[in-house]
């Protein structure tokens, strides 16, 4: 790639930060409790569990911060995987996020905003008000990355502010004997690992940063900072919004519902605070959309700029308005053809994966480096997000082996597609 071509850093610690948290609060948060007080049996346990998969968030943070220090590049996976590992495993990572990481939970993302909001626009289709916000943020930030950032940190910044409020009147209405006399905990091993599956779907996106690490400024120190920060942010709004959700009203009302959000909302503060929770999450979704937006292009285009995609499709010194379009075509796609509830298993994991073989890219890149490659934690915190992955991949296999079988095949066909690109490409004419 033409250093000249390269992209401007014109994002700020604000912007990455504020892309860190607006990648993780989605619908996640508003919907897992009632899941999971189902699974678990006590509200406490629930607790405990987000508690955990902010633990682990954060040391996938900490250990994708050291990465970021030493490779401050945009595109993710790919970009650490090609250059820690192996070109093909970031080639594998690079169509897992197109396609899992991005392309479908920005359909997700978008179909839940026009369910939330479809009350408001009677006759008009989920589908095509789910159209209107991804071609709509699409739009804003290939005019340009100023505008678009703006934005976005306008967006993000009302959202935490939000939340904030709705948890502060939240629980000081909390009864207090629905947190004393809570029911005891029951659950096994298994059940909570299968917690944490669903849990680590929520705080997805706590990577987000890394995928325009290319355009960042000071790449090397604000990269991990944002990380951090956003992170941490975000596991202390998800303990205290989901302390409101879970003790507002008893489990056996909340347990199994996917709207425990507006039912919790409903008996703290009735129709009112439902409503007003309902253009919350619509706040948050189109952020969350605003966010994937701006990140998954990015991924695009760095493969582009290696020669994995078409040429036209990589950023220089501009925004990839052309990655943007490709990236919204197939949103659309999987927004108009596919129900993503069967897909959450597979989304999280296949991203687990490819995290954790980026966290393996780390251990061998400091084997080599030594002491140079600082890494926060060392070697223990790599160690327990890889432990975790670990086991929350053999509980996905034994529980839902079906879509685990989709990701593994998912990894598969994306290999076997790098195969075929390697081997026409480096074919001499002589062949």
């Amino acid at each position: 790639m033409n250093p000249a071509a390269a992209p401007a850093r014109r994002i700020g610690l604000l912007s990455a930060t504020t892309l860190v948290v607006a990648s993780m609060l989605g619908t996640g948060v508003f919907t897992t409790s009632g899941f999971l007080l189902e699974e678990l049996g006590s509200p406490w346990l629930v607790l405990l569990a987000w508690l955990a998969g902010g633990l682990l968030a954060t040391c996938g943070a900490l250990s994708y911060g050291a990465l970021a220090r030493q490779l401050p590049g945009s595109g993710g996976e790919y970009y650490f995987l090609s250059r820690t590992l192996h070109p093909a495993a970031g080639v594998v990572a690079g169509w897992i996020s197109i396609v899992a990481g991005f392309a479908a939970p920005l359909a997700a993302a978008s179909l839940a905003f026009a369910e939330y909001v479809g009350d408001w626009f009677p006759g008009v289709a989920p589908q095509a008000l789910g159209s209107t916000l991804l071609v709509a943020f699409a739009a804003v930030h290939a005019l340009g990355e100023h505008r678009g950032t703006r934005l976005h940190d306008l967006t993000v910044v009302a959202e935490v502010l939000l939340v904030v409020v709705f948890v502060t009147l939240a629980l000081a209405r909390v009864p207090s004997e629905l947190a004393v006399h809570a029911p005891s905990a029951r659950a096994d091993l298994s059940a909570f690992a299968l917690a944490l599956i669903w849990v680590s779907f929520s705080y997805s996106g706590w990577n987000a940063a890394v995928y325009v690490g290319g355009e960042v400024r000071d790449a090397e120190r604000a990269l991990p900072r944002a990380l951090f920060l956003g992170t941490a942010l975000i596991t202390g709004l998800y303990l205290a919004l989901n302390a409101a959700f879970v003790f507002a009203a008893p489990p056996a009302r909340l347990a199994g519902q996917a709207d425990v959000g507006r039912l919790a909302a409903a008996a703290l503060g009735g129709q009112p605070w439902a409503d007003a929770l309902t253009l919350l999450i619509a706040v948050v979704l189109a952020a969350s959309v605003s966010a994937m937006t701006v990140a998954g292009a990015r991924v695009h285009a760095q493969m582009a700029a290696d020669g994995e995609l078409p040429h036209r499709l990589a950023a220089g010194d501009r925004p990839p308005r052309a990655a943007l379009a490709l990236q919204c075509t197939l949103a659309l796609l999987m927004l108009w053809t596919s129900s993503f509830r069967s897909l959450l298993t597979y989304i999280g994991f296949t991203l687990n994966l490819c995290s954790a073989a980026t966290v393996v890219g780390l251990i061998r890149l400091r084997l080599r480096e030594g002491t140079r490659l600082p890494v926060a934690g060392w070697p223990f915190v790599p160690a327990i997000f890889l432990l975790a992955v670990l086991g929350m991949t053999l509980g996905a296999i034994f529980r839902q082996p079906t879509e685990s079988a989709c990701g593994l095949a998912t990894l598969a066909a994306a290999w076997l597609i790098w195969r075929w690109r390697s081997r026409h490409h480096h074919r001499s004419p002589s062949d």
